[in-house]
């Protein structure tokens, strides 16, 4: 997982409930822990662009249901500032689905665009995604 160049609102705190955009079998999970977050006593860790969580499975197929999985943070509602001054905010909160906490992602196909500093931290995000923005 390498740095981010640009300061990301982490703005999908513990708890929050998210859609998937690809084809793994998983529709909606629920992010119940950021890794490699750190925060004050008592405070709910939360998650921006390109973080990787823990999540389980909330609604998927049959045999995803109720399951444990890594998933990356691909867009956000919650707009976010990059280093060249530009803000960037989407139309949905999204995440990938992982295989591992490696980074390669479990489908093949994304659907809509896929945040610059998600495919700059992933590059097994980047090498499957067909939009970056």
């Amino acid at each position: 997982m390498k740095p981010l160049k640009s300061k990301v609102t982490r703005a999908l705190p513990v708890g929050s409930v998210i859609d998937t955009c690809d084809n793994s079998g998983a529709k909606v999970i629920r992010i119940f822990n950021v890794r490699s977050h750190k925060t004050v006593k008592g405070r709910l860790m939360a998650a921006g662009v390109g973080d990787l969580v823990q999540a389980s499975v909330k609604k998927g197929k049959l045999d995803m249901r109720k399951k444990v999985v890594f998933a990356v943070i691909v867009r956000q509602k919650k707009e976010y500032r990059r280093q060249d001054g530009l803000r960037v905010k989407f139309e949905d909160n999204a995440a990938v689905v992982l295989k591992d906490d490696k980074g390669n992602p479990q489908g093949t196909i994304f659907k809509g665009p896929i945040a610059k500093e998600a495919c700059e931290r992933w590059p097994g995000i980047a090498k499957v995604a067909s939009t970056i923005v």
